[in-house]
């Protein structure tokens, strides 16, 4: 059902005229309202309480390692580094994903395992390479720590700290990160002074000729689906199967979940690897066709644009930064 979805998209795509103006083409859907999953409702006492789980160094075994470590406010809510480096200052396989609109992604993950950002919050806290905590030894500390335990139980009630409630409070948190009132938006409500001739150039192609849409489309500019786009591998892992490694099927080897598009130009690198510095290598990297051929897409073929082109179509990217996603770094719970 997802394949056919994307082939339909693709199609239409395909059949808007190169000269057509994106305002008129129906794909614009502004920044909708976050939606809060039913069994774990947003408050601001749950959120102010995600956010202090999101910079304690103490959620990590090391008690160096905290979520902001790899992704930072300040660098795009990612690391800036091609590969996230963990536990022990050990360089690992995959790029630290930006958190910017995660709670709009269907999955979580550049493969796609884990379901939420509930699950995903707990994910890097207990994998060995990444932070290298015990969930249950991670209970107890903040059991030891007053502050934790009065803030959990504001939220959630007595005896409530749990790794449950960790997950459904950092997720909270993570909920509140978006990009929303680009030029972008700005321009497609009506003012055309929002965005260079460059920039609407570049957002025409984007929606036609160079086929951007084909995956990055609706609000938060990602299908949430999985796609072999050609990367060659780069890092300390010789190969990595993507999503395969979660569904075991044929066609998902090498595939990667579609990053969305807003705020990208403080994001980089780029690509789940890193192997991407800058926007204009990531548009150089499509106009070629991506640079390997096993199992790859079917949509991902060159698609000769100019050296003008590939700028226009930079600046339009660049034309997705929201307005500054400003965040004040709590004051931790004192104790250990």
């Amino acid at each position: 059902m997802e394949r056919l979805s994307l082939a339909f998209t693709a199609l239409i795509i395909l059949l808007i005229p190169l000269s057509a103006q994106a305002e008129d083409s129906g794909f614009y859907e502004p920044v909708p309202k976050m939606v809060y999953p039913k069994d774990n409702p947003w408050s601001q006492a749950k959120e102010d309480l995600g956010k202090m789980l999101y910079f304690d160094p103490r959620l990590s075994g090391s008690n160096w390692i905290s979520c902001a470590t790899c992704h930072n406010p300040g660098l795009g809510w990612g690391d800036g580094l091609p590969r996230a480096i963990g536990h022990g200052q050990k360089e690992l396989g995959r790029h630290s994903p930006t958190v910017i609109n995660s709670g709009f992604f269907e999955v979580q993950m550049w493969d796609g395992r884990k379901p939420n950002l509930e699950e995903q919050a707990l994910g890097p806290i207990q994998a060995k390479g990444e932070m290298n905590q015990n969930l249950d030894d991670l209970v107890k500390e903040l059991k030891a720590i007053p502050g934790y335990v009065t803030a959990f139980e504001k939220v959630f009630g007595k005896d409530s700290i749990s790794s449950k409630n960790i997950g459904k409070a950092i997720a909270t948190f993570e909920r509140s990160v978006v990009s929303k009132n680009a030029p972008y938006d700005k321009y497609m409500k009506g003012d055309k002074t929002a965005m260079t001739d460059s920039q609407v150039n570049g957002m025409n192609l984007f929606f036609g000729k160079a086929r951007c849409a084909i995956c990055h489309n609706g609000p938060a500019f990602t299908d949430s689906n999985f796609h072999n786009i050609g990367v060659k591998q780069e890092g300390p892992l010789k190969k990595d199967l993507g999503r395969y490694n979660q569904t075991k099927d044929e066609a998902d080897k090498g595939a990667f979940k579609t990053p969305g598009l807003r705020h990208i130009s403080r994001s980089g690198p780029y690509m789940h690897d890193g192997s991407e510095a800058t926007l204009k290598e990531v548009v150089e990297f499509y106009n070629r066709g991506g640079d390997r051929n096993e199992n790859k897409s079917a949509f991902i073929t060159p698609l000769k644009l100019s050296r003008k082109e590939v700028d226009d179509l930079v600046h339009f990217l660049e034309a997705l930064e929201g307005e500054p996603i400003i965040v004040s770094i709590p004051q931790l719970p004192a104790g250990r």
